[in-house]
């Protein structure tokens, strides 16, 4: 918890004694409405673009359908470059992000049955995570953010790996739930810890918080 505490980007979710059977069991079903908001949320601005190939009989070849852009990296983009650039990150950016992240993480942690309150856009509620607003002259070189994404290479490399284990975590934890009405505390910790190491990366790749390289550690 030392080291949590000490980076730029915190992460906890309380652990529920009891778990509610009947909404776990239905929790894909439940989900769909709020993940839904969080897509068009997360994903405003995005672009789609559709390539369809024809030759000169009027038969179609091929078609290509390509997605770009979003909101979640148009912020990305405007922070680096207002870094790199001006040395400034807008508070109002940066509480955007953060409550982003925060919704983000709910429903998460929601679908992930880590909790059986239905996510809210607004309220805390089991899931707490906490970012740090940069001091940028101080704290952030202003080049950093040309190659951060590159330099985390190693960390997606493992964290997808991690993925697939929390998909086997969270269908063992369903029927485990199913049948205890609990959560296995292992399976519970290895989740968070899962996410709370995703979001050190966030935190220095893209949310650019952060110049700290982020360590491979679930804690």
């Amino acid at each position: 918890m030392a080291e949590q505490t000490q980076y730029a980007a915190r992460l906890d979710v309380d652990y529920p004694e009891r778990l509610n059977r009947v909404t776990t069991f239905f929790r894909l079903l439940w989900i769909i409405p709020i993940a839904t908001i969080l897509g068009l949320v997360s994903g405003a601005g995005a672009t789609v673009n559709y390539t369809v190939v024809v030759n000169q009989a009027g038969e179609v070849l091929s078609r290509t359908r390509e997605v770009s852009g979003g909101l979640a990296s148009s912020l990305f983009m405007a922070t680096a470059l207002m870094i790199v650039f001006r040395q400034r990150y807008p508070r109002w950016w940066f509480d955007f992000s953060r409550e982003l992240a925060r919704f983000s993480y709910r429903v998460c942690a929601y679908f992930l049955l880590l909790t059986d309150q239905y996510p809210s856009t607004e309220d805390e509620q089991a899931v707490h995570l906490e970012l740090d607003y940069p001091d940028v002259k101080r704290d952030l070189n202003r080049w950093m953010p040309l190659v951060k994404w590159f330099l985390v290479i190693p960390h997606y490399i493992v964290l997808a790996f991690l993925s697939i284990g929390i998909l086997v975590a969270a269908a063992i934890a369903w029927f485990a739930i199913l049948i205890t009405g609990r959560y296995p505390r292992g399976l519970f910790d290895y989740i968070v810890g899962v996410g709370r190491w995703g979001l050190r990366v966030d935190a220095y790749a893209f949310l650019l918080l952060t110049d700290r390289y982020p360590p491979f550690s679930l804690h």
